[in-house]
């Protein structure tokens, strides 16, 4: 069976940090910062709403990050601001590896997914915004099922959307937690690896893969599968 490809979309084709040049009309010099716990706390409430089974949209999730973060820096944003910096959220960039990455994916024949957090309408706008949304056959969003990475039963949802196995579905994805979470649940990960300063979680699991680059991405799948 072809190997089929499930990528994170935030953190991993896209760079949340895109927002940090917005947030300097706010932040000033904090807004490096801001967007660091703003992040945080938006992968926070996503894991306590899924631990809680109180769902709400990752749209939400990040809308209450922000309220937080906002109180946090002690920096009033009028309702505007606010719907200004969701806005963003909305048009961040992909990383610069990213579509390279993807076209050699593409080329190597495997069958390649979006799969996020976020609502498959959400990411397909990001997705286009960023202008790699037509290297997928789809998106897959855990809004499906109301629950969040990395939730087993969010993994297993992938594979029977992908019409694929554990044993021939890899994840990529730069969030650590997402790649302890698809490993845990029986498929391979390769971890991009985006800065040499980011850690993995000591858990006793590793990476399948451990790549710094999308670039090798592909290359090095094709190794690991034969």
């Amino acid at each position: 069976m072809t190997i089929t490809l499930a990528f994170d979309v935030y953190g991993t084709l896209i760079d949340t940090h895109g927002v940090t040049i917005a947030l300097e009309k706010y932040a000033d010099t904090r807004a490096k910062e801001f967007s660091q716990r703003w992040r945080e706390k938006q992968l926070e409430y996503s894991f306590r709403r899924g631990l809680m089974q109180s769902y709400e949209s990752f749209e939400i999730c990040t809308s209450n990050a922000l309220d937080y973060t906002s109180a946090y820096f002690d920096i009033l944003l009028s309702q505007s601001d606010k719907d200004n910096l969701m806005g963003q959220y909305k048009i961040l960039p992909a990383f610069a590896d990213v579509k390279n990455g993807l076209l050699l994916a593409k080329e190597s024949g495997f069958r390649i997914f979006a799969f996020s957090n976020g609502k498959a309408e959400a990411v397909d706008m990001l997705l286009k915004n960023a202008g790699i949304r037509d290297y997928f056959m789809d998106i897959v969003s855990v809004d499906e099922i109301k629950s969040y990475k990395p939730n087993p039963a969010v993994y297993s949802h992938f594979l029977r959307r992908a019409g694929t196995t554990g044993s021939n579905a890899w994840l990529i994805s730069g969030n650590p937690f997402d790649v302890i979470g698809a490993i845990s649940s029986g498929i391979r990960a390769a971890w991009v690896k985006r800065s040499p300063d980011a850690l993995f979680d000591p858990w006793g699991l590793e990476p399948t893969l451990t790549v710094d680059s999308f670039e090798k991405l592909a290359q090095q799948i094709t190794h690991a599968c034969r």
